[in-house]
């Protein structure tokens, strides 16, 4: 995948970090979340699909995240007010990441930069990509957790807007789902002791 010119986009770069995952447990984590050859086809339709479709799905998820406080938290610099160029900046990464998402290898490559999203996430990295003091210095995993339910549910109405069949965007839905979680499991590892993960 060619890397887009996007402030702190690294995929695939030498400035991300190395995921310590091996490629065995990798495959074996693929397995578990039933992470198929048919739902990287189903992603990949999911793309064309939502290509022109992510400033809105944005709309969405910020409207989300901005109408609960809790969540609006992190997005705080150390005045504790939301920093709109923080907001920005995460919000062209958080476009690419949708696109990502769909188009991904799911390979050694895509696992490296998993791993430095869950480091951005926690003390290691947080608000350092866009130069932010942020108000809280790590994202509380509970949240990042849970998440899963909000970008995996709004994303369902896109799915069915170009007139696929409902076993179509049903397809593309359930291969959304595996692949979110799959990439929040990866993004929790910097959050526990390597032999609990």
């Amino acid at each position: 995948m060619s890397r887009p010119d996007i402030p702190g986009y690294t995929f695939g770069s030498s400035a991300v970090a190395k995921s310590p995952m091996s490629d065995e447990d990798f495959a074996v984590l693929k397995q578990t979340v039933l992470l198929g050859d048919t739902d990287l086809v189903a992603l990949r339709q999911a793309g064309e699909v939502l290509a022109d479709q992510v400033e809105a799905i944005l709309d969405v998820w910020y409207g989300f995240v901005g109408s609960h406080p809790h969540l609006v938290h992190y997005f705080s610099g150390a005045n504790g007010q939301p920093d709109p160029a923080y907001l920005a900046g995460v919000r062209r990464r958080f476009g690419q990441w949708i696109t990502d998402t769909c188009a991904a290898r799911y390979d050694r490559d895509w696992l490296d930069y998993q791993y430095e999203i869950g480091l951005r996430h926690t003390s290691a990295k947080k608000g350092k990509t866009d130069g932010v003091n942020s108000a809280a210095t790590s994202i509380h995993l509970r949240y990042l957790i849970a998440f899963i339910v909000p970008i995996t549910a709004t994303i369902k109405p896109f799915l069915a807007k170009k007139g696929h069949s409902a076993e179509q965007v049903e397809a593309m839905h359930a291969a959304w789902f595996k692949s979110i979680t799959l990439q929040v499991t990866l993004w929790s590892e910097p959050y526990v002791a390597p032999s609990t993960f």
